[in-house]
């Protein structure tokens, strides 16, 4: 067993700040230098936030850091160690000043907003500026990967750095339930009652995992109860609202209602496109807009796959040492070009025959519906079944700009979506071009 160096410690610190910046804490370099015993790296802190933001968020951070600096391979523990006496509010109830454990990247400013959103990130932004007075409680609720957390941890920063409240407390259910269960077998249900009833914001997210658990719900009733007679702000999220959370408490899915219960939808096809654009220039990449196209059509769920869909285009960028083009962005996805590309003139052809109009109509200026939609079409397919550039294709229809494709192909693209008929004729012809690959 061995104790690293301070040295080496700043040194592990210093690549995790380069390197996962959006991770490190100020209070990192506040914790004792680990000890490294046959290639396992243990860190200590005595504070059960710091423990549990290192357990959930901080493992492969660690070893990476780890790795680089003593040059070897190495696995990371999270031990919580004995904590030092505090002074206290009251006997039995230590009282901590440490901030939560908030990612500084989770603000206002970096959230974007769209229909999919707008009113959950109002009633967040009113929260943090007025706590206990706009709406209480907030309660965010929404499938995973659309940014409840990033809203729920930008109102705990707006709200500290502007001064609104002095005690923060942001965890999990989960969290608050093990705090609970530990203080019961510990024989220490005042400290935590005083925990987490003298807060001036109590955030906790994922709330739906407090069903099936009814002592856990039983003690947040009146620790929701005297937070709310106090004004103090509550704000929860989940997967569901709280009247289709199973197993929840009929008042305490009374009193999730009694402020304002707000829902966050997927992102619809413009959002999905602003928020590649930012994640993109986060990390300091340029995308064309073809590629933030393509990225933003095929990859609708939610705003963590989207940038996994980063991730992948970008680490095949850097494997191949190039810019981030449509080929690679489509091989980053797994979607493979087609074996004998499809000619332009060719989906040109088969568009004409099924809406009886002539290439002279496709290349002209006209702009009635009978002439721009066929028009729409040619275009939507061959960025379909081609890799033409934006500029390429526009070429092929009287000289047209990347911003007209781009139009007509978006145009497209979400009215096959509601249009039945327009769904069809799109697969007929798709499938009459992909036949004639084939032959």
């Amino acid at each position: 067993m061995s104790q690293i160096t301070p040295a080496l410690w700043s040194e592990i610190l210093g690549h995790l700040r380069d390197r996962h910046d959006g991770l490190a804490q100020g209070w990192f370099s506040q914790l004792d230098p680990p000890v490294l015993e046959r290639g396992e790296l243990t860190v200590s802190t005595p504070d059960p936030q710091q423990h549990r933001y290192l357990l959930e968020r901080c493992r492969r951070a660690f070893a990476e850091a780890g790795q680089l600096a003593v040059n070897r391979l190495v696995s990371v523990r999270f031990r919580l160690a004995e904590p030092v006496e505090q002074p206290s509010g009251r006997a039995g109830a230590p009282i901590s000043d440490e901030p939560p454990p908030l990612n500084k990247l989770y603000t206002f400013e970096q959230f974007v907003t769209g229909p999919c959103n707008r009113m959950a990130h109002a009633a967040a932004v009113a929260v943090a500026e007025a706590p206990g007075q706009a709406y209480n409680p907030l309660f965010l609720h929404g499938s995973v990967g659309l940014g409840k957390t990033h809203l729920l941890q930008a109102a705990c920063q707006r709200a500290l750095e502007a001064g609104k409240v002095e005690r923060v407390l942001y965890l999990s259910c989960e969290s608050f339930t093990n705090d609970f269960i530990n203080a019961v077998q510990r024989g220490a249900l005042n400290s935590f009652q005083y925990r987490y009833r003298h807060v001036d914001m109590l955030v906790i997210d994922d709330i739906q995992f407090l069903g099936e658990r009814e002592r856990s719900q039983e003690e947040f009733f009146h620790t929701f109860n005297t937070l709310y007679q106090m004004q103090k702000q509550i704000i929860l999220s989940a997967d569901s609202p709280p009247t289709a959370i199973p197993s929840l408490e009929e008042r305490l899915v009374s009193r999730f209602g009694w402020g304002l219960v707000a829902l966050m939808e997927k992102p619809c096809f413009e959002t999905r496109m602003a928020i590649l654009r930012q994640k993109a220039e986060l990390r300091g990449l340029e995308l064309d807009d073809e590629v933030v196209y393509f990225i933003a059509s095929r990859v609708d769920s939610n705003i963590r796959e989207l940038e996994g869909a980063i991730n992948k285009v970008e680490s095949l960028a850097r494997l191949a040492g190039g810019t981030i083009t449509l080929a690679l962005a489509r091989q980053g996805l797994g979607e493979q070009p087609p074996a004998r590309e499809i000619a332009i003139p060719e989906i040109q052809e088969a568009v004409m025959r099924r809406y009886n109009v002539r290439l002279a109509d496709l290349q002209s200026r006209k702009r009635s519906k009978s002439i721009s939609l066929p028009r729409q079409v040619c275009m939507y397919l061959a960025r379909q079944l081609t890799r033409h550039s934006l500029e390429e294709i526009g070429g092929f229809f009287g000289g047209r700009d990347h911003t007209t494709v781009l139009h007509a192909t978006k145009t497209i693209g979400q009215q096959r979506q509601s249009d039945t008929k327009l769904h069809a004729a799109l697969e007929e012809i798709s499938g009459e071009l992909r036949n004639l690959r084939s032959n």
